[in-house]
Formats: structure tokens, C-alpha cells, sequence
């Protein structure tokens, strides 16, 4: 079955007719979409206008670079306090391996 990928305006359309009287099962017939759809769609934009999905996209999208960034930030950290626990050769030391070579 071909698989039809929907606009937030299209989503919004058919919960509008939903929120206008239509029955459920006569909008899922009539789009074609399954009861889940429906009503997964129903619960995370039910209510929404289209400029308040868009937003909600937005902040998605921006949520998502900051996890990034917070997971980027998080290695780095662990790999300084890794490269600080590592045994540190004493200067005096060095000068003595240096010398040896």
C-alpha cells in the first residue's frame, strides 16, 4: 500500500472536519488513513492552528540542535577529565628521558 505523506495544514483540515461534526470514521474513510493516524494525530495537534504547528516545529527542530550540542559538550568533557587522569611524567623526568635518547 502506497504510503501518502500529509502537510500540517492537510492534518489540520482533517481534524477541523472531525471538530466540525464529521464522525471519525468518516474522515479516516474519506482521507484514507488509518484509526492510529487519526487519532495520533488527533492527540499531538488536536486543537493547534497551522501557524502553532509550525512553531511547534520550530522548537522541535531547535530542541534537537541543543541536544546535539549538550551531547557534543558532554564527550568533550569526559575525554579532558580522561586525558587529566592519565599519569603526568615530571618535568625533571623528561629531561632525563630526553637526555637518554
Amino acid at each position: 500500500m502506497k504510503r501518502k505523506t500529509y502537510t500540517e495544514e492537510q492534518i489540520i483540515g482533517i481534524l477541523n472536519e472531525h471538530e466540525a461534526g464529521l464522525p471519525a470514521s468518516e474522515v479516516i474513510r474519506k482521507h484514507g488513513i488509518a484509526n492510529g493516524t487519526f487519532y495520533r494525530w488527533k492527540s499531538k495537534y488536536g486543537g493547534m492552528e497551522v501557524s502553532e504547528v509550525k512553531r511547534l516545529k520550530e522548537l522541535e527542530a531547535e530542541n534537537a540542535k541543543l541536544k546535539k550540542l549538550l551531547a557534543e559538550t558532554m564527550l568533550e568533557k569526559t575525554a579532558v577529565e580522561d586525558a587529566l587522569q592519565t599519569k603526568v611524567v615530571k618535568p625533571t623526568a623528561r629531561r632525563r628521558l630526553v637526555g637518554i635518547f
